[in-house]
C-alpha cells in the first residue's frame, strides 16, 4: 500500500532549493496564455513553509503598486515552477512571519545573514 502511494506522489522539483523563512527569492512561473507559455518572475519575502509532503507550499509576498502587498502560496513540487533563486538571506527569529503584513516601508526590512 505505502509503495503505491509513493508511485503517486509527486516528484520533488529539483529547481527548488532548501528554502527558508525570510529568504528574499525570485520564483520563475510558467504561465500559460491561450497557446503560449511564458516565464513570470514574482519576487518577494519567503513568509513560511508548509512541510505537508507532496502538499508542501511556501508563501512569498511582494510590494506591488501602490503599496499593496500581494502574497503567492506555490506547491514545492510543482512542474509549474520553473525555478527559485534565492537573492539573499534574512535574519529572522521565527518560523511565519505574519507580522509583515502590518507593515510597509523601512519597518518591514529584515537584517541580512551573512554566513
Amino acid at each position: 500500500m505505502d509503495q503505491i502511494l509513493k508511485s503517486l506522489e509527486a516528484p520533488a522539483n529539483p529547481n527548488i532549493p532548501d528554502l527558508r523563512t525570510g529568504d528574499v527569492v525570485n520564483v520563475h512561473v510558467k504561465i500559460k496564455e491561450g497557446a503560449r507559455e511564458r516565464i513570470q518572475v514574482f519576487k518577494g519575502t519567503v513568509l513560511y513553509k508548509h512541510n505537508n509532503g507532496g502538499n508542501s507550499t511556501f508563501t512569498v509576498r511582494r510590494m506591488a503598486a501602490n503599496g499593496i502587498g500581494v502574497e503567492r502560496t506555490f506547491l514545492t513540487r510543482s512542474p509549474r515552477i520553473d525555478k527559485v533563486e534565492v537573492e539573499r538571506h534574512s535574519q529572522v527569529r521565527r518560523a511565519k512571519l505574519y507580522f509583515l503584513r502590518k507593515r510597509t516601508g523601512k519597518s518591514a526590512r529584515l537584517k541580512q545573514k551573512f554566513n
